[in-house]
């Protein structure tokens, strides 16, 4: 039997629950192909699964195998799979996890071909995030030329691939990040960068914007806050915490999780091949550091993406 390595919580709790093991390399079953992977990248969100915070609407059954975002080569190909050929270039969004391993099986519906213009384990840190943006912006936000949009933690995974989309739909960008995040940020196409930590965000914003995409967690307070930065017949798109509006603000707001969608993965995928969308990885640790990665983004020191190697 082929033996592989994988991080795997038995437990939730804190990140030293992530534990690594060597397990049996998985087989693909009908419509299925075993993926060798590259890389995967870590998503705060799994961070929130890992501690439990998840279950009572993303409820998974232990031992759980982490990794949402996969990028890699086809190993192996089962029954009923069209398009796909061993050694073929792949990336995707596996909801089931298990990509923070050396192989993994995915149903074959779920991947596209890779980009070509960067490091297969760069495009890792493209499907949870830039699904998720692709959402936020275009079908949610309504983002269209003209538009002023306010990127609320512009300083993220998430806010990278969103400050870039916002431009591409020719929206007058306004982003928020910390010091850190201020340059990256403004290298994606921000037109104006507000340091959240140097005062009230409304002090720095010349007028009411047209859509809010918040990607970052706060207190209800600060939330309900956020309301008055958007004209009336204006919306607020939140993947964070929910913002609540009143009938009188005139403002409509949604809370959003984002769904896997291989068309907008495809898509993404011609903007990042025709140099319109680039891959921010801030950082590339390997498989036996997961643990670490998620203890420094519950600190708050982790900027862009992190990418994980088997």
């Amino acid at each position: 039997m082929t033996m592989m390595k994988t991080a795997r919580i038995h437990e939730f709790g804190a990140p030293s629950v992530i534990r690594y093991h060597a397990v049996p390399r998985p087989r693909p079953g009908f419509g299925e192909v075993v993926i060798r992977v590259a890389a995967t990248s870590f998503n705060p969100t799994e961070a929130a699964l890992r501690a439990g915070m998840l279950q009572a609407f993303l409820p998974v059954d232990l031992p759980y195998a982490l990794g949402w975002d996969v990028a890699g080569t086809v190993a192996a190909i089962g029954e009923g799979v069209r398009g796909f050929a061993l050694d073929d270039r792949v990336i995707g969004r596996l909801d089931g996890g298990g990509a923070a391993a050396e192989y993994v099986r995915a149903p074959a519906a779920v991947l596209v071909t890779a980009p070509v213009t960067v490091p297969l384990a760069t495009a890792a840190a493209l499907p949870v995030a830039g699904l998720t943006a692709w959402q936020a912006v275009f079908e949610h936000g309504r983002v269209a030329p003209g538009h002023r949009v306010l990127v609320n933690g512009a300083g993220g995974g998430v806010g990278g691939f969103t400050t870039q989309l916002a431009k591409h739909a020719e929206a007058e960008v306004i982003a928020t990040a910390g010091p850190r995040s201020s340059a990256a940020v403004l290298r994606q196409g921000a037109d104006q960068v507000i340091d959240y930590t140097a005062g009230p965000i409304g002090a720095a914003l010349a007028g009411p914007v047209d859509t809010l995409l918040n990607l970052a967690p706060m207190s209800p307070q600060d939330a309900a806050g956020l309301v008055q930065l958007v004209r009336p017949g204006g919306r607020i798109v939140s993947i964070a915490t929910p913002i609540e509006t009143s009938a009188d603000t005139g403002v409509s707001a949604m809370h959003m999780v984002a769904r896997n969608d291989v068309g907008q993965l495809a898509a993404l995928v011609e903007l990042v091949d025709a140099a319109e969308l680039s891959i921010d990885v801030s950082a590339s640790r390997p498989l036996a550091d997961l643990a670490d990665v998620h203890h420094l983004s519950e600190t708050g020191r982790i900027r862009g993406k992190v990418v994980i190697i088997p």
